[in-house]
């Protein structure tokens, strides 16, 4: 993909690919906007006009239209005849209830609270610090905790990351190796409860803040699973819980700078026995010079969270600083990375 995705930016005129660019935030927000309109779940119903899509969503009829015309040039609605859409593949995650729904995600990004902090990459570079803090007063984490709005949004957003990851993970690992699965940030539980229905003798422990883990149920139940899972609350920089064979982190590690990524792993490798195994899910920055999402995701973790992702040296390191062996590392069909490792001998 990432070569693909180089090449067809290469035939770009340099002038017209800086002006995309220059104007990129304005098309990531009419998305945005389609997105929490929920103009995609209306118009699954059949073609709508937008004066109707105006009145069901509460919006001004010339300006919809103009966000609408817009995302047709893309492909992600289609205008059958004048001022009447209709709903087309392209747009299909934008829908609620399809499975690898994007919605979620396109408005935590779209979100002003989010979106205003990368106004201030300019901050980071310079001084090598997050733009959250510097943006709301607060570090990200932090900041959720004292607006729980924000934190419902942000949760739905990784269990619906958990959603499209799930099966290219189960698909690409064996766990059926393993009799206690630990998940470390695990959320709500998704991911858990899909390698856990997949290995049916497997127990499971997730492992979040009190907060997460309080409105976990729900997920727990719905999936099945409720039963075979252990929630337990803590801070995984003083401990996480012991007796599994396997530790899964999903997207927990691009959060945290090195030095904190190290606290977090030095605990894991305190909890897990010498024969666990430990498994990082995140995105591996390739060495090569072409275009691929882990060198745009690393850009966000500079200006959101302070963290970075990683290339594969970087994670050797950073894992043989924690006391592990790094064994392999898998790709997924998504270009998701599983990051398998040993404790050290």
């Amino acid at each position: 993909m990432g070569i693909e995705m180089t090449k067809d930016l290469e035939q770009i005129d340099p002038k017209t690919l800086i002006g995309i660019l220059a104007m990129g935030p304005l098309l990531s927000q009419a998305c945005y906007v389609a997105a929490k309109l929920g103009i995609a779940d209306l118009l699954a119903e059949g073609p709508l006009s937008v004066g109707q899509l105006a009145i069901r969503t509460g919006s001004n009829e010339g300006a919809l239209y103009r966000i609408l015309r817009a995302l047709v040039s893309i492909g992600m609605f289609r205008e059958v005849e004048s001022k009447v859409f209709e709903l087309t593949e392209r747009a299909d995650p934008l829908r609620s209830n399809v499975s690898g729904s994007f919605r979620n995600y396109l408005i935590f990004m779209g979100e002003n609270w989010h979106c205003g902090v990368w106004c201030n990459m300019l901050y980071s570079v310079r001084t090598g610090k997050p733009a959250w803090e510097y943006t709301h007063g607060a570090e990200i984490f932090d900041y959720f905790t004292a607006n729980p709005d924000q934190a419902t949004i942000f949760n739905s957003v990784m269990t619906d990351m958990s959603i499209i990851a799930a099966s290219e993970i189960i698909e690409a690992y064996d766990f059926s190796q393993f009799s206690k699965i630990a998940d470390i940030g695990g959320g709500h539980g998704l991911l858990l409860a899909q390698v856990l229905k997949a290995n049916p003798t497997a127990k499971g422990v997730l492992f979040d803040t009190p907060s997460v883990i309080a409105d976990a149920d729900t997920t727990l139940k719905s999936e099945g699973v409720a039963n075979r899972i252990e929630k337990v609350s803590g801070d995984f920089f003083r401990a996480v819980p012991s007796g599994a064979d396997a530790y899964i982190m999903k997207y927990i590690v691009h959060d945290w700078a090195d030095e904190s990524c190290i606290a977090i792993l030095q605990n894991i490798n305190a909890a897990m026995p010498v024969h666990g195994k430990l498994l990082i899910m995140e995105g591996v920055v390739p060495d090569t010079d072409e275009w691929h999402p882990s060198k745009i995701s690393d850009l966000l973790m500079l200006v959101v969270t302070g963290g970075m992702d990683r290339t594969e040296e970087e994670y050797k390191q950073l894992l043989s600083r924690a006391g592990f062996r790094l064994t392999r590392i898998l790709v997924t069909s998504t270009g998701l990375c599983i990051i398998e490792a040993e404790k050290l001998s």
